[in-house]
């Protein structure tokens, strides 16, 4: 066996915390993952794990090789795939972190074809509101919606999200139907708390061709678009949403657009990615894919959305 598939066998048992999973995972008889890893030990002249009767934990020296590994390993598997047959074809482990609203409703219920034209490929899909940290978490690229923070990671511009003003009927029953930004004084928001600052988004308005804001006030603040979402269903307040996010409410009338003539601005949307010389054809083929994903689902508008990559 030789080095790289050493590494390969030693990163799914740390991503699994299990020999027996990584076994299972990787077809191969768990003797096999085992001595695998010992064998790495023994090259490196260091313990990579810890081992108990019931898990596996790293240490210092296998996560630094985790963070060493993991970039060297995907590199060396899109190199091999170069000179395959089926070229096209990508396969291994692709780690991503999208908005929860967007891998509930778009990302996972599209997966089983994406996984059809590459069989070889393994999604780990990870969902947050948060800003979560690339290096630090493993992870591929991510999809943002919303300004972007002055980072080192590279941004590819998908386009921008359409956002909509909405509540409840029995919201507008209680407060009436505002008719113009003047009239949101009397009128309660729910309000978006930021996960990464905890701060409460502003409502924001297109009006005159320049943007406003104002603070509403609101008796409930909620940090997860599920939560938030719910609060304006249980006639809670106004809120600002995607349209997408709240499509199946419109249609049935749970939820009720209101002052359509002044939306909020819409929202950038990027994928971001490490800064590498090489950037893995997993990426790729998932970057090319969320990205006419997002546009058949409504979520971005066509024309907004960029070229994609060269092959």
């Amino acid at each position: 066996m030789d080095r790289v598939d050493l590494l390969r066998i030693f990163l799914r048992v740390a991503a699994t915390g299990s020999f027996s999973q990584a076994a299972d995972q990787l077809a191969l008889p768990r003797p096999t993952v085992s001595l695998a890893v010992q064998q790495l030990e023994a090259r490196l002249g260091t313990r990579l794990l810890h081992r108990t009767t019931r898990k596996v934990a790293l240490t210092l020296d296998g996560q630094a090789l985790v963070d060493s590994a993991s970039s060297l390993v995907d590199e060396m598997q899109d190199l091999e795939q170069r000179f395959r047959p089926h070229a096209h074809a990508v396969a291994g482990r692709l780690r991503i972190d999208v908005p929860s609203r967007v891998a509930r409703l778009i990302v996972a219920p599209a997966l089983p074809e994406l996984l059809a034209q590459h069989p070889g490929l393994e999604v780990d899909l990870g969902s947050s509101d948060r800003a979560v940290d690339l290096v630090q978490e493993h992870i591929d690229c991510v999809l943002r919606v919303g300004p972007l923070a002055d980072s080192s990671l590279v941004a590819k511009s998908l386009g921008s999200m359409e956002l909509i003003n909405c509540a409840s009927p029995a919201y507008l029953a209680r407060h009436g139907r505002p008719q113009s930004p003047a009239e949101l004084a009397g009128h309660q928001s729910v309000h978006y708390n930021s996960p990464t600052t905890g701060r409460a988004a502003a409502w924001e308005w297109l009006e005159g061709g320049a943007e406003h804001s104002m603070v509403l006030p609101g008796a409930v603040g909620a940090n997860h678009v599920e939560s938030y979402i719910a609060c304006a269903l249980a006639g809670l307040g106004l809120i600002q949403i995607p349209r997408y996010d709240v499509q199946a409410h419109l249609q049935s009338g749970e939820l009720v657009e209101v002052l359509q003539a002044y939306p909020p601005p819409a929202l950038p949307v990027h994928v971001l990615y490490l800064h590498r010389a090489h950037l893995s054809r997993r990426v790729r083929v998932f970057i090319d894919w969320i990205e006419q994903l997002l546009v058949q689902a409504g979520a971005i508008a066509p024309g907004t959305a960029a070229a994609a990559f060269p092959p």
